[in-house]
């Protein structure tokens, strides 16, 4: 019997579920042992459930081939063959909330990387690097649940990971005023160019719901757990816009920052490159050695160049200059679906086992 935990992937036929499923292909803790779908695709193995929609640039992993996909609104029967599931179902925000409390409510841990519980109170949305003392609030959650072992913990949006951390960094010269603007991948809507050709050569000034995201979800992360809930940091101010462009992956932001305490360009680049986490201490098998990378050349971060660095787990910044209107202006750029969705969430995933919250069943 192997020692690792066996993890389940609810949604693990679409873009994200395939993602985990390639992540989690050798993974030292981890194994994967059940794929849950929708209906349509229950019943099947997973290679015929998926077909010719394999969106990764690496081959389907061997060993999750023949795995028969089973129902995902079947929750004690999924609940009961694993030891924790990764959530990336493709639902309406209700029927998820519903869901992952059900899985939750089975004594299953739910790592999401859907949207729906990032402002349930007592449910704490981490970057491990950023914020890990939010994973305290799951005592509060299990209490509300009933359970004893069951909980939820999320992931925040891709669209801030490329700049979140790069202001986290900065904390001591308080920044209080942001502007950014995101260029975001199309691989964040779950596509790929095959099936979204209007996207060649084009770019749309609109993300549904995703400025809100953006200019919000960065305060939670800030915040502070108070009693039964996180309550939100109010500094600083951020506002955004998300423009989709023809990029497969990576979220590119460019920022403007005011600050409180008016750094040098050199201090903000020693904070950057000296900035690390628990990921980094304890050693997580997917933490980057080096989570933020400042580039020197005019024309980096790129996409095409920067957008791998340590497996898509970093961030690279680049551009820090002095502004006429703000204080300094920079370019970050994190990979959206390593970092932004199935990596970050696999990393929440290896930070709640070495903290004891995802132990075996």
């Amino acid at each position: 019997m192997s020692e690792k935990l066996r993890v389940g992937i609810l949604g693990g036929t679409g873009m994200v579920g395939q993602r985990f499923i390639s992540l989690l292909e050798n993974h030292p803790w981890f194994e994967v042992t059940t794929i849950a779908a929708s209906p349509r695709s229950a019943g099947k193995t997973y290679e015929e459930a998926v077909g010719d929609r394999w969106k990764m640039t690496t081959p389907m992993p061997e060993a999750v081939k023949k795995l028969v996909v089973m129902n995902v609104n079947e929750v004690e029967k999924v609940a009961a063959q694993v030891d924790f599931v990764f959530s990336a179902v493709d639902m309406t925000k209700d029927e998820i909330k519903a869901i992952e409390e059900a899985y939750a409510k089975t004594e299953t841990p739910v790592v999401s990387n859907n949207s729906a519980h990032r402002w349930t109170p007592d449910v704490p949305m981490v970057v491990p690097e950023i914020n890990p003392e939010h994973f305290q609030i799951i005592e509060a959650q299990k209490k509300r649940l009933g359970t004893t072992r069951g909980f939820i913990a999320v992931k925040p949006n891709c669209s801030i990971q490329s700049y979140a951390p790069v202001l986290t960094a900065w904390k001591e010269f308080e920044p209080y005023e942001v502007v950014a603007t995101t260029y975001q991948a199309i691989s964040g809507a779950g596509k790929t160019f095959k099936d979204w050709p209007e996207m060649v050569g084009n770019i749309i000034p609109y993300i549904g719901g995703e400025e809100e995201k953006s200019e919000k979800e960065p305060l939670r992360i800030w915040g502070k757990v108070e009693g039964d809930k996180i309550v939100p940091a109010t500094s600083p101010v951020i506002t955004c816009q998300c423009i989709r462009v023809p990029v497969l992956n990576g979220h590119t932001a460019a920022v403007f920052v005011k600050f409180r305490k008016k750094p040098t360009k050199e201090q903000l680049i020693e904070k950057l490159v000296t900035f690390s986490g628990e990921p980094q201490r304890l050693g997580l098998p997917s933490a980057p050695k080096q989570f933020i990378q400042y580039l020197e050349e005019d024309n980096r971060p790129q996409v095409a160049l920067d957008v791998d660095f340590e497996n898509g787990m970093g961030i690279s910044v680049g551009r820090l200059r002095e502004d006429t209107v703000y204080d300094y202006k920079f370019v970050g750029l994190s990979h959206n679906t390593l970092r932004g969705a199935a990596g970050g969430a696999l990393l929440c995933a290896e930070l709640l086992k070495a903290q004891g919250y995802i132990t075996k069943k």
